[in-house]
């Protein structure tokens, strides 16, 4: 009797170009599997605004395999528990999954897969999802190992798979996380290959002139980072699509191809970085509990303010820019990476906030969260990588380049609403008599600032300087550099 292939669908709900499957069904009978684990839904990252992701794409993942003769099983429980089960039912079977960039959770629980497989003498293959790779612990050959991955050819729906069925755990469509933080009103994850289509055809034609502005981004950006977080689609698909995109355009008259050539470069750059981060994470676990640069040690730990966390938070910082990002954010599950940027650079100098409690906040709030890209990127903003420039936004400067006319802040802080483009920036300058003329008093409608932007940024460039300085941070900046650091293209 042909040995059963369970197929544990992780971050990766989808049919095509799905490597697990493809060898699965080549094997014999599948066993499509997802299990909802509380213990990950109990982690200070997660919120209820992943799990109407994850809900959502497994209704259409169980509707696709529905379309293809069979069933998905999804089960309630500890991993391991539900593989203990599945013995029993099915005597012997072979466990394969993608790998998982994931938290130390994840990882924690994988090893202990694992070993219960080695015990019980089950087979229990990863293979990978990403252009990132298990035991790479330096960037040298990583580029071209990357390119070679995303060259390979798709991996197409089976078009013959012998099913086999398991029970799911009864009305699991119902089961929420507790702690039940951050939903999101009327949510709706579209239509991964729609998204990726509008954008390669009609959305990104400005995509690299109009992504900075929380403006002109919802619209202007991608949107396939909530479908790349659940695996909806694979990054393989949107890469190739994108270089036949790419192909396509210079073929097209002058008048036609307007901007999209840089649009597309700039695109193809991000989903190089992409998994550029993750390979980060992967090299350094640590990233999500330490600093990069040990040197950055002590720097914020001891000093963290509550008041000013919650502040940051809620979006009452007294500064409209930061405040109607993080509402927007807040609101909707998603902003532009500048915003991102910005949001952590505020907390971590204006605020001096150690990153990792802003960090398990921003992760809550975004549906697309990726920890591989989260850390890295968290750190990276917060000065503690010891390599990079120091980011320090200017909300002022950036209220001003990203929303001339106020427009965002008026949609998002309307206690601002009646300040004129000038004052909206910065309405605390504004006299008692236009505050008075806008019906919005600072202090009483709307906050003062919580910190005096200039002084909080000599602060925290003085303080970084002292530890970049010292023998352990120049030390610290040779070693991340030969872990991490970019090398040229191709090496």
């Amino acid at each position: 009797m042909p040995t059963t292939q369970v197929v544990w669908f992780k971050r990766d709900l989808r049919l095509h170009d799905h490597a697990v499957l493809s060898t699965a069904a080549a094997r014999g009978p599948v066993l499509a599997l997802y299990v909802i684990e509380p213990e990950l839904w109990n982690q200070p990252s997660a919120s209820m605004r992943h799990w109407q992701v994850i809900q959502a794409a497994l209704f259409d993942l169980e509707r696709a395999i529905e379309q293809h003769g069979g069933s998905l099983c999804v089960r309630l429980g500890n991993m391991v528990e539900v593989l203990v089960e599945l013995q029993q039912t099915l005597d012997h079977f072979t466990l394969l999954a993608h790998e998982e960039i994931g938290e130390d959770w994840s990882f924690t629980r994988d090893r202990a897969v694992a070993a219960w497989c080695a015990g019980a003498g089950i087979s229990f293959s990863e293979l990978p999802q990403f252009g990132v790779f298990r035991g790479q612990h330096d960037r040298d050959g990583w580029a071209t190992r990357w390119r070679q991955f995303m060259t390979q050819p798709q991996n197409d729906t089976p078009q013959s798979i012998n099913w086999t069925n398991h029970p799911s755990t009864a009305n699991w469509q119902n089961w929420q996380p507790n702690p039940s933080r951050h939903s999101i009103a009327d949510f709706n994850l579209p239509n991964a290959s729609a998204v990726l289509k509008a954008f390669l055809q009609s959305r990104g034609e400005q995509y690299h002139l109009r992504m900075s502005s929380p403006l002109s981004a919802p619209e202007a950006c991608s949107r396939l980072s909530v479908q790349l977080a659940s695996g909806r689609l694979s990054m393989r698909t949107v890469v190739q699509e994108t270089w036949r995109t790419q192909r396509e355009v210079k073929t097209w008259p002058a008048a036609q191809r307007a901007t999209w050539p840089r649009a597309l470069a700039a695109f193809q750059s991000r989903l190089h970085w992409h998994c550029h981060f993750i390979q980060k994470f992967e090299s350094e676990p640590e990233l999500e509990h330490s600093n990069m640069a040990r040197s950055c040690d002590g720097l914020r730990e001891n000093d963290f303010d509550e008041a000013k966390f919650l502040a940051w938070c809620t979006g009452q910082t007294g500064y409209p820019f930061i405040d109607a990002c993080m509402r927007f954010l807040l609101a909707n599950g998603w902003i532009n990476f500048r915003m991102r940027a910005m949001l952590v650079s505020f907390a971590a100098y204006d605020l001096w906030l150690h990153w990792q409690r802003p960090a398990h906040h921003l992760a809550q709030l975004f549906v697309d969260f990726e920890p591989g890209i989260h850390y890295p990127q968290v750190q990276m903003q917060s000065g503690t990588t010891g390599i990079n420039t120091l980011r320090i936004y200017n909300p002022i400067k950036q209220s001003m380049d990203q929303d001339p006319e106020g427009e965002f802040i008026r949609r998002w802080v309307p206690e601002c609403a009646g300040f004129d483009q000038l004052r909206i920036h910065a309405p605390w300058e504004a006299t008692a008599m236009e505050q008075l003329a806008a019906g919005c008093q600072i202090g009483e409608h709307y906050p003062e600032p919580i910190v005096d932007h200039m002084s909080a940024a000599r602060f925290a460039k003085a303080q970084f300087a002292g530890v970049r300085r010292s023998a352990a941070g120049q030390a610290d900046r040779q070693a991340v550099m030969q872990r991490h650091g970019s090398r040229k293209t191709g090496s």
